[in-house]
């Protein structure tokens, strides 16, 4: 069985987006929702992946490197639309609240926190895995809104010092006393109306400090 799972791996070489591949991601990634990562095996996986051991090990040496796919895929996600900013928008405010909005949204399901309370858990050994996933995530979103600041202050509509600073500091405005209760399982996730109350905060606070005032 597993001879002919690398038989149709080669037919169809470099495929890594086949759906084999994201049947297997999916499955893993239930796995470690459930178990955690130390807990979950491949044995584990294969099963709720609905594969054999054979074709697991065709696309993946270990549940390390499932577990990098999977951190990939949600940073992805996060990246794709979220922070897709549209440099000739002047309209800042409301730019920074649909970005701070659908952020928080993302953010704050409870399979996110999930994989964020994993990502931390395994850091420390496997130091790897958590630059990848900031690098492919957090990094990712703070460099999109950085150049989105950058194209407003070199249009005079901001003015901002340092462009990182600035978007990583609202970032974490967005979600400050919505994110951190999930991820200690202190509180659920939060209501439409409370994230729409700390994103509001977090856009007045930082249009109030970077806005250029209007000549009268």
């Amino acid at each position: 069985m597993a001879e002919q799972a690398v038989l149709d791996k080669q037919i169809h070489p470099g495929d890594e987006d086949s759906a084999k591949r994201r049947q297997i991601i999916a499955g893993a990634h239930a796995v470690f929702l459930a178990q955690g990562f130390d807990a979950a095996s491949m044995n584990d996986i294969a099963r709720a992946a609905g594969v054999s051991k054979g074709t697991l090990y065709v696309y993946f040496d270990n549940k390390e490197q499932l577990f990098e796919a999977i951190v990939e895929e949600e940073c992805d996600a996060q990246a794709e639309g979220i922070f897709d900013l549209d440099p000739d928008d002047h309209d800042v405010e409301a730019v920074l609240k649909r970005l701070g909005v659908a952020y928080v949204k993302f953010l704050c399901r409870p399979e996110k926190a999930s994989a964020v309370r994993t990502v931390i858990a395994i850091a420390d050994r496997m130091p790897e895995i958590g630059r990848k996933f900031y690098e492919a995530g957090p990094a990712v979103g703070i460099g999109r809104l950085a150049a989105y600041l950058s194209a407003q202050t070199a249009a005079s509509v901001l003015a901002v010092g340092d462009c990182e600073v600035a978007a990583a500091q609202f970032m974490e405005s967005c979600h400050a006393m919505l994110f951190k209760p999930i991820v200690f399982n202190f509180a659920p996730a939060p209501s439409p109306e409370q994230i729409e109350r700390v994103v509001g905060i977090a856009v007045t606070t930082f249009m109030a400090a970077y806005r250029v005032p209007r000549r009268s």
